[in-house]
């Protein structure tokens, strides 16, 4: 017996094949992160497992941000390939890489100024910060190799090549752990090693992508491409997009980032206990964000081609996969606390106390899923300038409020609301405005939603 499936839903097979290649390469980063962790937290000093979560911060701020590249990117070859544009596609690449490469090269020109402000705004003690400054000076030297892996992993999940998104994250990554445990367990190089073995399978995994690149470039089409590479009509509107989108990651990361800085307010127990329970929230998160980019890719290519019932079915179907996703990790941490965090540290203070805040991930992985996919969507769209006002609308009228008044009463359960509330409000600003994008006839092919 065969189940009839409507039409406007014959792209499941395309986006589940999709969603689990970039949710498999996207676990890849946070379970280094992990595997990072788990090294230093079962060190005898538990400095270098809370420097490291300082600075964690510092480079969460920096390449989450700049992750608005490969979202941009994924837009602007998405769209192209929907449109059949070869030299469209090859120049959305050529743009953002050269754009990815100068930013690359400006954070290490200023990274003794990064570090000092970084460490200046985030509150530690002596000690955590020399652990964490160890950590931060060897990392940096990754940053080029992590920017132009942004570029590349989204101009390839545009023209759903994910498998090559997927070997690019298990040889980066793979490797990390690798050598973590040579240069944290076998060399004793503790914080310093654990950055060094982080910036070294960032070129690893930039190598895997540019060998792939090289093979599959059509090369008689590069001269044609190169003329256009510095049109100032095209590279304005790609700026636009990339700037709303970065406003979305500063505000995004600026949130963590404070969060944190609160947690470490709180005393040294306290930060560790939320660096943990961050850590399950980015593997869920980047785990969802590997069916967002899959919805950014799809949304892309459906609007060119004016399938608006398709655009709708897609969004439900992202939702609740993410739902899905999200709410395993969630459910897992706080049912069995001690096996996960056991895990990750083996410091009886700090797992302690560490279930009475794990209930916390269940409205936060939810709402953060939901969140993703409406942006994903609305970035497929290249609708950046709605992103940058629900962002901002988020944390002015959810996070700050309720962060100022967590740190006023010194209460980590209302510092956890302030993140819960910050998604929340982002996710409704969001969805109001999906009925305008469906409302329609008829989508025009030939003129792309505003991307300002």
């Amino acid at each position: 017996m065969t189940i009839a499936v409507s039409p406007k839903y014959n792209f499941l097979p395309r986006f589940y094949k999709l969603a689990s290649i970039s949710m498999l390469s996207n676990m890849m980063v946070p379970l280094a992160g992990l595997v990072d962790i788990a090294f230093l937290g079962h060190l005898a000093d538990i400095r270098h497992l809370a420097g490291v979560i300082l600075a964690t911060i510092i480079f969460d701020y920096l390449y989450r941000v700049l992750k608005f590249l490969r979202s941009s990117v994924n837009a602007l070859t998405a769209q192209a390939v929907g449109l059949d544009d070869h030299k469209a596609v090859l120049l959305a690449g050529i743009r953002s890489g050269l754009i990815a490469l100068g930013i690359g090269l400006l954070i290490l020109l200023l990274q003794y100024p990064l570090q000092k402000i970084g460490f200046t705004i985030l509150s530690g003690s002596p000690e955590i910060e020399i652990a964490g400054a160890d950590y931060f000076q060897a990392r940096i030297w990754g940053s080029p190799a992590v920017l132009l892996n942004f570029v590349l992993i989204g101009w390839f999940m545009g023209q759903e090549k994910n498998s090559v998104v997927l070997a690019m994250s298990v040889i980066g990554n793979g490797s990390n752990v690798v050598l973590d445990y040579l240069m944290i367990s076998l060399w004793g190089w503790e914080s310093m090693g654990a950055g060094l073995a982080t910036a070294i399978s960032q070129y690893l995994a930039l190598l895997t992508g540019i060998i792939y690149a090289s093979f599959t470039i059509p090369w008689q089409t590069l001269p044609a491409a190169f003329q256009e590479v510095f049109d100032w009509v095209a590279l304005k509107d790609t700026v636009a997009l990339k700037s709303n989108i970065l406003i979305r990651f500063v505000v995004l990361i600026s949130t963590y980032a404070i969060f944190t800085n609160l947690s470490a307010a709180m005393g040294t127990e306290i930060l560790a206990e939320n660096g943990l329970l961050l850590q399950i929230a980015l593997l869920s998160q980047f785990t969802v964000q590997g069916v967002g980019m899959t919805t950014q890719t799809l949304t892309g290519n459906f609007y060119s081609k004016g399938a608006k019932e398709q655009m709708s079915a897609l969004l439900t179907v992202s939702v609740l996969t993410s739902l899905v996703i999200a709410l395993g990790f969630a459910v897992v941490s706080v049912l069995f606390p001690d096996t996960v965090f056991g895990l990750l540290t083996n410091h009886a203070e700090v797992n302690k106390h560490i279930s009475t805040y794990t209930i916390w991930l269940l409205p936060l992985l939810g709402l953060t899923a939901i969140a993703f996919m409406l942006e994903g969507y609305f970035i497929g769209l290249k609708e950046g300038a709605t992103l940058r006002n629900a962002v901002l609308i988020a944390f002015s009228c959810g996070f700050v409020p309720v962060a100022i008044a967590a740190w006023y009463i010194h209460n980590n359960s209302l510092l956890w609301m302030s993140l819960v509330a910050y998604m929340a409000i982002n996710l409704t600003v969001l969805a109001v405005q999906i009925p305008r994008t469906l409302g329609s006839s008829t989508l025009d092919n030939q003129q792309p939603l505003p991307s300002s």
